[in-house]
């Protein structure tokens, strides 16, 4: 009882994290209207008085070697990198010529299939749910009246194809984070993520195929810039061969600044002043990624990660067992904290403990952790994603959820995956 009682205060840190962000957040009625770095403050300070064996110098120092180590920094380079070149193909006016390309190409018989391609598309081209939607919906919303068709279930399309990409593109942060916080390189988390995810885009794309309405026609498209959409692309296929993220980002920003300047849609000082606005938009995950990096090492030193392990393993018999306590520790934490991205870093120590104790391939778990995010997060009428999406469609977000086809198959998928053992789960001795 002594020790249970002991391995439950030294994970009460995590209680304080996410009750305080709940209740907060509750009481203002907005979860976004708080910022999670308090939260994550409060749980460190508050965890660093359980560390009563310790000095308080030593305590100090084994936070910052949490705040930097395990890779920490790495992942800090990647999301800089990854905010710079996104901003500034914003700004060069990459989103617009892919936005263009996707409408153009648009199957007119098959509407809601080729919104949701375009969805996909975009958001595997840059990486974000968030910005995708801000990209495609303004463009949909204007579709719904033309169409004679419901809001809501047009605005799902967009948000189910965003997702698509915010779980399997190579610069979004939740598989950045996901990547890193498992140890396993991009592309092989690509490839099961991708096995993990088909089946649901499949059966999502025949649904709007077959179960098609009558509507409209979209308006032409008539001049696409093929030459802004090459950095994208370059960044696609230069993952896909495995090349490290930090030279295909780099080379990403240099190909967009180029491009910007031959076009005149970048002069030398929006060149700059790009990059820095991107490295600006990632400070807030950037404090994020330390606290919760921090936080986790004063939990670990502190003795919660073995009592947790511990009483999982009292249930946990197998790979299948460790994959579902992932699973559900993901979601748990995504409902609370409304945030794919932050859940992921919140559980990705755990998940790593439990996927070395019970032989989990790290690409396995972090494409669990990834794919739970997405779906919790998917359907939350309180997350970022579906506010956004029922502000521009001047909706409820309750309304949407419904349709939300894509996030709920991908769900599903993560379930069955992990009770049949789909896709191969074999240990290797990666």
């Amino acid at each position: 009882m002594k020790t249970d009682k002991r391995g439950l205060l030294a994970l009460s840190p995590i209680l304080v994290l996410l009750g305080m962000f709940l209740l907060i957040s509750l009481v203002s009625t907005d979860f976004y209207s708080v910022s999670i770095e308090l939260p994550f403050m409060v749980a460190i300070v508050y965890g660093m008085f359980l560390l009563k064996d310790m000095s308080w110098s030593k305590r100090v120092q084994l936070l910052s070697r949490g705040l930097v180590g395990n890779g920490v920094l790495y992942m800090l380079c990647i999301f800089c990198l990854a905010g710079a070149f996104a901003t500034s193909a914003r700004n060069m006016g990459a989103i617009d010529a892919t936005v263009a390309l996707t409408l153009k190409y648009l199957p007119m018989d098959f509407i809601p299939a080729g919104i949701f391609i375009a969805a996909c598309f975009i958001s595997l081209s840059i990486g974000t749910s968030v910005g995708t939607i801000a990209a495609l919906a303004p463009v949909v919303t204007g579709l719904a009246d033309q169409m004679s068709v419901s809001m809501a279930w047009l605005m799902a399309i967009v948000v189910g194809g965003a997702f698509f990409g915010d779980n399997l593109s190579f610069i979004s942060d939740t598989t950045i984070a996901a990547t890193q916080t498992q140890g396993c390189k991009m592309n092989e988390k690509f490839k099961a993520n991708f096995m993990l995810v088909l089946p649901a885009a499949i059966v999502t794309l025949l649904i709007y195929i077959f179960g098609n309405q009558s509507m409209g026609a979209i308006a032409p498209v008539e001049n696409i810039d093929w030459i802004k959409i090459l950095p994208y692309i370059m960044v696609l296929v230069l993952a896909m061969c495995g090349v490290n993220v930090l030279y295909v980002l780099l080379l990403g920003i240099l190909i967009t600044d180029v491009v910007g300047l031959i076009c005149g849609t970048l002069t030398v000082a929006t060149v700059f002043s790009s990059i820095g606005d991107g490295l600006k938009s990632m400070h807030e995950l950037n404090i994020i990624t330390m606290s919760a990096a921090g936080l986790m090492t004063i939990i670990r030193s502190a003795g919660g990660f073995d009592y947790l392990i511990s009483r999982i393993s009292k249930r946990i018999t197998s790979a299948r067992g460790a994959e579902l306590a992932i699973m559900k520790l993901t979601a748990l934490t995504n409902v609370c904290t409304a945030n794919n991205t932050i859940a992921i870093l919140t559980t990705g120590f755990i998940a790593k403990d439990l996927s070395k104790k019970y032989g989990v391939m790290p690409r396995i778990s972090a494409s669990i952790m990834d794919t739970t995010s997405c779906f919790i997060q998917g359907i939350l009428p309180y997350g970022a994603q579906l506010l956004m999406a029922a502000g521009l469609a001047s909706i409820s977000p309750v309304q949407i959820i419904p349709y939300l086809y894509y996030p709920m198959l991908i769900g599903l998928m993560v379930v069955i995956s992990i009770l049949v053992g789909y896709p191969r789960k074999k240990q290797t001795n990666n």
